[in-house]
């Protein structure tokens, strides 16, 4: 595994977004600030061959931006958007239909656009999975092989047209 290390400088530009912020951080203990922000790598080590180290990448923070108070709850919400996407599960019914796993629905807060987003995700995932059950399949016939492809598109336009198909299973 990759360890990702931060340097401690950041550039220009993200020190001066941060200046005004300093010293309220300071006069709070335990506080907490919402930003935007960009890295880049800037350090790559790669261990040699049959150490016991570990390959890391550093990063420096090259671009930073902070909410004022009336925008605080634009970026919480962009937040809770890419968490949903990134971490969206469901599994299939009885009928085939994608039920979307309850820490999910939780995340979507009951709008519209969250839903479909989870559901294309875990949808996604399911056929992703399968298909790479399909690959590790040995000695499968070309006819075999194209049943496997059927299902697969069979399900991915299922879970475009909002069910999630059966995929043979």
């Amino acid at each position: 595994m990759t360890q990702l290390k931060f340097d401690a400088k950041v550039s220009a530009s993200a020190q001066e977004a941060l200046e005004p912020h300093v010293r309220p951080v300071y006069a709070t203990p335990a506080a907490r600030r919402l930003f935007i922000g960009e890295f880049a790598a800037i350090e790559r080590t790669e261990p040699a061959p049959g150490s016991e180290k570990e390959a890391s990448v550093k990063v420096r923070i090259v671009s930073l931006e902070l909410p004022n108070e009336a925008q605080e709850g634009y970026v919480r919400e962009a937040l809770r958007f890419l968490h949903l996407q990134r971490t969206a599960r469901g599994t299939l019914d009885d009928d085939g239909q994608l039920e979307l796993d309850e820490s999910t629905l939780r995340l979507t807060g009951g709008q519209l656009a969250y839903l479909e987003t989870a559901r294309l995700r875990a949808a996604m995932g399911h056929w992703a999975q399968y298909a790479r059950r399909v690959l590790h399949t040995s000695s499968l016939t070309v006819s075999e092989v194209l049943h496997e492809m059927k299902n697969l598109a069979d399900g991915l336009t299922a879970g475009l047209d909002g069910a999630l198909g059966d995929g043979g299973e």
